[in-house]
């Protein structure tokens, strides 16, 4: 860890830009793009080079996308709605209590006019979609791709979570799904497991550990039924989530698969007693 706000981040840019912008550009002949789920962390993400490098490496093991769509666990909107599309238009720096640097840090990302179009006609069979013109991308959306996408060369656009329903994001990301055979890169973004109480208290770790074991068994057998009715059916649901919103993302990224069953996890890891397990699914 750096002594630096972000100094890991800084130390991130300075190895990768070259390799960021020289990162070959998705073409028809790769095929449809995967779907992602990323636990994005909070703005410290920047601290830990280890999970910067995963993710960046992540970003590097694919084309580069022509464009993503993001959904996050800190915006809730309905109906669904977008985020500003305008060239660098401003984050949304929607955290506390952090080092002042924190809400200092850009992530400018090229015009994205065409894509929030093709999303709102995506989206848009129920009738017109909104978008919010001063509304930039949250923590939730920028933290990892600051990482994954360091050059901030890809045009993004944030659609807001309809609900907080599993089903909802599932069906959200099945409208979304016919994106990726255009280059598109859907993510869904939230924690894998999310637990304050954990980080108070270690011993309730086990909770976190059989959550997230149970979650990647589920994923990996394509159990939608499953998935949908965590409360009933995963252990240690009440301590890994005790708020949907950072679980319901997932959902979003199974949703927009071809076929969940491919799933595999990119990070696997323990922070502070929960799990930053992040998946691939084709």
């Amino acid at each position: 860890m750096s002594d630096t706000p972000a100094g890991a981040y800084d130390d991130l840019l300075a190895r990768v830009l070259p390799a960021a912008r020289e990162q070959r550009v998705w073409e028809q002949a790769d095929g449809t793009m995967p779907t992602l789920f990323v636990s994005h962390g909070a703005p410290p993400t920047l601290d830990d080079p280890q999970w910067l490098d995963d993710l960046f490496a992540w970003g590097q093991s694919m084309p580069k996308p022509r464009a993503i769509v993001v959904v996050s666990a800190h915006w809730e909107n309905a109906p669904a709605a977008l985020s500003a599309s305008a060239a660098g238009t401003p984050l949304f720096y929607d955290f506390g209590g952090f080092h002042p640097r924190y809400y200092t840090l850009p992530y400018a990302t090229p015009d994205a006019t065409d894509l929030a179009h093709r999303v709102a006609g995506v989206l848009g069979t129920g009738g017109p979609v909104h978008q919010f013109v001063n509304r930039g991308l949250d923590h939730g959306a920028f933290i990892p791709l600051m990482a994954m996408y360091p050059a901030a060369d890809v045009p993004v656009v944030q659609v807001s979570m309809p609900s907080l329903e599993p089903q909802a994001l599932f069906a959200l990301g099945r409208r979304l799904r016919a994106l990726r055979e255009e280059g598109v890169l859907v993510i869904g973004s939230g924690f894998m497991t999310h637990s304050f109480a954990v980080m108070r208290n270690p011993r309730l770790a086990g909770h976190t550990a059989a959550f997230d074991e149970w979650a990647a068994d589920a994923v990996t057998r394509g159990d939608v039924d499953a998935l949908t009715d965590y409360r009933a059916k995963a252990p240690g649901a009440d301590v890994a989530h005790p708020t949907a919103d950072h679980y319901v993302p997932l959902l979003l990224a199974v949703g927009a698969a071809d076929d969940p069953t491919t799933a595999t996890s990119a990070i696997e890891r323990i922070t502070f007693g929960n799990s930053i397990r992040s998946f691939r699914i084709d």
